[in-house]
């Protein structure tokens, strides 16, 4: 049986949504909704937050995470790097435990509607695939070949990707394009410690539901996936 750890990276500062990690979301704080998904998964041998707020310790720790240590103030800004945090719980893990875990399974808070058969499908295509990522996606709403636009130097609309062929009129002709989505990440340690970004090595994807893909960064997002739990509740 492969070996995973689960990470949640949960800041203090958040501005487009202040103290949205422990915001309470249908009864209990966000964070706690990734949480006790990935309690859920017997593969998840450890379940990490990596935090800078006491606070969200707290709260992490209540709902049966574990908090052996807090991220440095420096990975911790508003413009820090994702990649640098999974980096830095990784090289924490490496001088605990003296190894690094097969896959590094990456939950996001912001994705509170995901379900476990999400995380495991994630986990089925690392093990079956074996590639250095594998991340989750959904439809998209946007095509760039079709209804995305940019502006050039003098102020003028164009398309992001102009299509090759001028048949192409309508969305539907567009080649397909996704969403990526926050519901789960899972990584070969080795590539993240030695590589930059996730598109620099091969990546599979997992499909997820729009109505489980929600990202929560604004106020209207969060009233959103509040209106889908309490739909889902009622039916």
């Amino acid at each position: 049986m492969n070996d995973y750890i689960a990470l949640i990276c949960a800041r203090g500062g958040s501005k487009g949504l202040p103290g949205k990690n422990i915001r309470i979301l249908n009864g209990k704080p966000l964070i706690a909704w990734a949480i006790e998904i990935a309690l859920k998964i017997p593969s998840l041998r450890r379940v990490i937050v990596s935090t800078d707020s006491k606070e969200i310790a707290d709260v992490a720790r209540k709902y049966g995470a574990e908090i052996p240590f807090l991220r440095p103030e420096t990975l911790a800004q508003d413009d820090s790097s994702e990649w640098l945090v999974w980096r830095h719980a990784l090289n924490f893990i490496y001088e605990d435990e003296g190894k690094l875990p097969d896959g590094l399974v990456v939950l996001p808070v912001t994705a509170p509607l995901r379900i476990k058969e999400d995380v495991e499908n994630c986990l089925f295509e690392f093990e079956k695939n074996k590639p250095d990522v594998v991340v989750t996606v959904t439809d998209a709403h946007r095509s760039p070949y079709f209804n995305m636009i940019e502006k050039d130097t003098s102020g003028l609309a164009k398309l992001v990707i102009p299509p090759e062929k001028k048949t192409i009129f309508r969305r539907q002709d567009a080649p397909i394009v996704y969403d990526m989505t926050t519901v789960a990440y899972i990584s070969r340690p080795e590539f993240v410690l030695t590589h930059e970004r996730i598109f620099d090595g091969k990546v599979k994807s997992i499909w997820i539901p729009p109505e489980r893909a929600i990202d929560i960064d604004t106020y209207l997002d969060f009233e959103f996936a509040e209106f889908l739990l309490n739909k889902s509740s009622l039916s």
